[in-house]
């Protein structure tokens, strides 16, 4: 079983790509994207509804040049989970972002009032415009297959 809640399609590439690998698993996989360093709320609502199962979860965020950065994302998303599920592995990576996004670190940066690191973040914005792309598909199909060993 596959959900996913996209904004922008990110989120939904990974879940297509996962319906055309995954078939007759036991496993839910639940995908999201990141808003304010957790899963969107409506897949937390969703998550909130799971008991006894075995999770997947699967994400895309803006940012992701750390890993650190989507474990942080992930041990936010495993607090909203209740105690009797197990989450079996996860997946996350960098997705692009709607162009308003840049438009305000533009407007910031013109305005004096962008915080020192306006320039990383534009890049940043740049960056993320390659994602998700085949490689991060490869990823994924890899943390997956190391999963379905062991279910």
């Amino acid at each position: 079983m596959i959900h996913y809640f996209s904004q922008t399609g990110n989120t939904q590439l990974l879940g297509d790509f996962l319906k055309d690998h995954i078939k007759d698993s036991k496993t839910i996989y639940v995908g999201f994207w990141t808003d304010k360093g957790n899963a969107n709320q409506e897949a937390l609502d969703y998550l909130k509804t799971l008991h006894h199962q075995k999770i997947f979860l699967f994400g895309t965020a803006g940012f992701g040049k750390s890993e650190e950065y989507f474990e942080r994302i992930i041990n936010k998303v495993k607090e909203n989970i209740d105690s009797t599920n197990e989450v079996v592995g996860y997946f996350m990576c960098q997705g692009k972002m709607p162009e308003t996004v840049l438009q305000r670190y533009f407007a910031l940066k013109e305005s004096g009032k962008a915080p020192r690191n306006i320039d990383l973040l534009i890049e940043n914005y740049y960056e993320a415009l390659n994602h998700p792309n085949k490689e991060d598909l490869e990823n994924l199909k890899k943390e997956v297959l190391k999963i379905k060993d062991n279910c």
